[in-house]
């Protein structure tokens, strides 16, 4: 056991342990840090060669909306992020379809491919990972 490996054992030679990630995004891109903080802690977990999956519930569905233009509100559009998750191997993105609806959205309104399930599908989903972490 090391403090480099979290006091985890490991066989030598193995790299770690890959944990099933999945981060539920439910705020509006803008107003708050929490869509910008959590879109930042998805490409560190990347980045660690972790298995990252996004679920975009609620308000989260913006997030991924075509056409945002935030200069009249003076902050950055960090929109275009989302095109450079695939570089990251992130390729699990997963919409809420009652989200989608309910705000007036289709699949052809998003910036990326994304998977659209209904609420019963993102809970089993949500049940299968090893950490789920909401922002």
């Amino acid at each position: 056991m090391t403090e480099a490996t979290g006091g985890i054992e490991m066989e030598e030679g193995q790299s770690g342990i890959v944990k099933k990630f999945m981060f539920v995004n439910r705020k509006a891109p803008y107003g708050t840090v929490y869509a910008l903080e959590g879109l930042e802690v998805v490409l560190i977990s990347a980045a660690f060669d972790q298995d990252v999956s996004m679920a975009f519930l609620d308000d989260g569905v913006y997030q991924l909306a075509k056409g945002q233009h935030t200069k009249a509100i003076d902050v950055k559009n960090f929109s275009p992020t989302y095109r450079a998750l695939e570089g990251y191997d992130i390729e699990k993105l997963y919409v809420e379809k009652e989200s989608l609806e309910a705000r007036g959205l289709s699949q052809e309104n998003l910036l990326v491919p994304v998977e659209v399930l209904n609420s019963k599908e993102i809970a089993a989903l949500m049940a299968d990972q090893d950490v789920v972490i909401s922002f």
